[in-house]
């Protein structure tokens, strides 16, 4: 007999990784692929981060930290918050990745059957995290009239009495908006006075193009917030990321980590302490920049082959897609796009199932002249 546990059921694997796989066996054959479904920075980690992990192999920091991360790190992850919205850094917890974060709140806060309610598109591993600890993940519908956001108006239509949660991305994978700063206020208001609890997934602040975006710990510091050295930081393979909880459920975040990964990687730790030196942020202001100029040439081009999008994404580097007019299954199109032109994108069912099979999402974290090359092909493909 080989058994396995019900949850499964509910966990699917990424529907990308098959384009993945297809694609990284044609190249193997020699063959030309314009990478646009990969969702990770193309910038390597900044040398002077990358030289602070070396001198922390080098200097023997090869041991285990406390289960919530180096005190010096968590101080310098509290500090860069604004003043304003800074909080004690006896809140922060380090962990492997945003994933690691996520999971520690799931671990937290789900009971079996409760509920967490998130916007759909969004992030697929959020909603199998909740299915991980029994819960049931609530996929709310949205479209551009919201922002693909949830607001205040959607949260209380779709609460009832086994929710005990609102999960929000801003900016948002895989469409790139931002909860304007009135609506999250209200958010945050209309989950408080429920007697639930609201998490706020804020791993691609940094890469935002307009107006900076607002934490959320401005408004309130009884919520929690998960953020990444992955994206911003360009340290996706390093596995660090961090969480800001309220001091109520700290004791309860640190038992949890002791016993599910015992400590985040002690050299990324140390290496994690020179990305808020003057020198890498630097480099990293100018690595957004770079960004936009990439999303501003990919916007209006794919626009004009025909792709619908209605919003310009203020932040992340992702553009989410109406394919309609090409496809009404979005898997066959971007397998077939692949196959005959070279390029790889990602298609919609990764994120929910709200018009997902009309929706493909390209990712912008490639060159501008790979970017040109992979329009030449859509274009000559349609």
């Amino acid at each position: 007999m080989n058994p396995s546990a019900k949850r499964l059921l509910n966990i699917e694997p990424f529907h990308v990784m098959d384009i993945l796989a297809r694609a990284r066996a044609m190249e193997r054959e020699g063959r030309s692929v314009i990478h646009m479904e990969i969702g990770e920075p193309d910038f390597p980690t900044a040398p002077a981060i990358v030289q602070a992990g070396i001198v922390a192999l080098q200097t023997g920091h090869t041991h285990y930290t406390p289960a919530l991360g180096l005190t010096e790190l968590r101080a310098a992850i509290a500090t860069n918050y604004p003043e304003q919205a800074r909080p004690d850094a006896s809140r922060v917890a380090v962990t492997p990745g945003a994933s690691g974060a996520l999971q520690l709140i799931f671990a937290a806060l789900i009971n079996p059957g409760d509920q967490v309610l998130m916007a759909d598109p969004g992030y697929p591993c959020n909603r199998h995290f909740v299915s991980l600890f029994e819960g049931q993940p609530v996929a709310v519908p949205v479209d551009a009239t919201t922002g693909y956001q949830l607001n205040a108006n959607l949260v209380r239509q779709h609460w009832t009495k086994r929710t005990v949660a609102v999960l929000l991305a801003s900016p948002s994978n895989p469409t790139g908006t931002i909860i304007p700063t009135k609506e999250l206020d209200e958010i945050i208001r209309t989950v408080e006075a429920r007697g639930g609890v609201l998490i706020v997934d804020e791993i691609y602040h940094g890469l935002v193009y307009a107006e900076e975006a607002m934490t959320a710990l401005s408004y309130s510091q009884n919520l929690f917030v998960v953020n990444s050295f992955s994206k911003y930081y360009g340290m996706t393979g390093w596995r660090l990321g961090w969480l800001v909880a309220p001091i109520s459920h700290m004791s309860a975040i640190d038992k949890l980590a002791q016993n599910i990964f015992l400590a985040a990687s002690t050299p990324a730790q140390y290496a994690a302490l020179t990305a808020f030196t003057p020198e890498v942020q630097r480099e990293l202001a100018k690595r957004r920049e770079i960004f936009r100029e990439r999303r501003d040439y990919l916007l209006p081009a794919l626009r004009e082959l025909g792709f619908e999008i209605p919003l310009v994404p203020q932040g992340a580097f992702y553009l989410y897609a109406d394919c309609s007019r090409f496809t009404q299954d979005s898997q066959a199109f971007a397998l077939e796009l692949l196959e005959k032109t070279g390029v790889a994108i990602t298609p919609g069912l990764d994120f929910g199932s709200h018009r997902a099979a009309q929706h493909v999402r390209f990712s912008y974290a490639n060159t501008l002249e790979n970017l040109q090359e992979g329009v030449s092909r859509l274009r000559n493909f349609l």
